[in-house]
């Protein structure tokens, strides 16, 4: 589930007895120069290390054992996806009502370990403030991507591509959020002056279905990715704010890397 999605049950989650909930905040931005030699392995292992100690000299067996388990965990789920690592890890992980929630997010947060009675939400609180919900349109000669996305994670993706025979967009499904973002332009040589040609009223077409998407999901932003004149062409035709361009060709980009050219 997005993030997003959870905070509103993560804020109503309580352990009841005692604190039992292990709350991560890792910041693992590689454009920091203290990052630049991988220190955000020595900070996961002081900040357990740190919760550690506290609860064995509290004495509480109970807390300790549980802590230990996550701990284990949550050790086990970063090290084991080092390759994967954006610009940060939020973990929340309990052993009490099953809590597991593991997000590898395209914005930086300031590292901190927390064990309490509840997951400790105030950092994301902050994010969904500065990111909210957002559109990422990626505009290319017969395809349109669109990225739905909150928190710096891509919630949904949807992939439009232009028949040139029928002169419609049509949908094209089996595309998930984790997939490379591919171009389909097979057939663009052949058509692709008449495409050119005929720019502005293919892309007013498309801008219909962007623009719904922005009332359904209520964006707050939607920002424009692709080569000058598409970005350009597809702005005249939208009748939403367009937040930013990013006048790069990242049609073959995996959606963490055009994340982490838009809101870099």
């Amino acid at each position: 589930m997005a993030l997003s999605k959870e905070l509103e049950s993560l804020k109503e989650f309580h352990c009841p007895e005692g604190k039992c909930v292990l709350s991560v905040y890792l910041n693992t931005d590689r454009a920091n120069q203290d990052q630049q030699k991988g220190e955000w392995k020595i900070r996961l292992k002081n900040g357990l290390k740190k919760l550690d100690e506290y609860l064995d000299s509290s004495g509480n067996e109970k807390q300790l054992k549980n802590y230990r388990k996550i701990k284990t965990k949550v050790e086990k789920e970063i090290t084991g996806n080092q390759t994967n690592l954006q610009k940060s890890v939020v973990i929340f992980g309990s052993e009490e009502g099953d809590l597991w929630s593991v997000h590898y997010l395209q914005l930086p947060v300031e590292t901190s370990f927390h064990w309490e009675n509840q997951p400790v939400v105030d950092q994301l609180e902050a994010l969904a403030k500065q990111y909210p919900k957002s559109g990422i349109v990626l505009t290319n000669m017969d395809e349109v991507t669109i990225l739905d996305t909150a928190l710096g994670e891509v919630t949904d993706t949807r992939t439009y591509t232009f028949d040139p025979e029928t002169e419609n967009w049509s949908f094209k499904d089996g595309m998930g959020a984790t997939n490379a973002i591919q171009s389909g332009a097979s057939h663009v040589d052949k058509f692709q002056q008449r495409f050119e040609e005929n720019l502005n009223r293919f892309y007013k077409d498309m801008a219909t279905n962007i623009e719904q998407m922005n009332r359904d999901r209520k964006w707050n932003s939607v920002y424009l990715v692709g080569e000058t004149e598409m970005t350009r062409t597809m702005e005249s035709q939208l009748r939403v704010k367009v937040g930013k361009s990013v006048n790069k060709n990242l049609s073959n980009a995996r959606p963490s890397q055009v994340l982490a050219q838009v809101f870099k």
